[in-house]
């Protein structure tokens, strides 16, 4: 998946729209906890996502692959 939009919202999911046309939501939640994430549970950190086409990623390294993303995508 390639990912061609990305719109984080404030309740710590991001929406996406993949470059074949299809839609869903991730839930950053369950990854808050992790060591490489915990930064992001400042939501106004969390909102500067950045895509980057085959993963997203933010300013504290932390990054999710768009295999992770389509995977558990809702």
């Amino acid at each position: 998946m390639n990912i061609a939009e990305l719109t984080p919202h404030s309740d710590w999911k991001f929406s996406v729209v993949a470059n074949d046309g299809r839609t869903g939501q991730f839930d950053v939640r369950p990854y808050l906890e992790f060591e490489a994430f915990q930064e992001l549970k400042d939501i106004t950190r969390f909102m500067k996502i950045k895509n980057g086409g085959y993963f997203v990623e933010w300013e504290c390294g932390a990054d999710l692959s768009a295999d992770t993303i389509e995977a558990k995508m809702e």
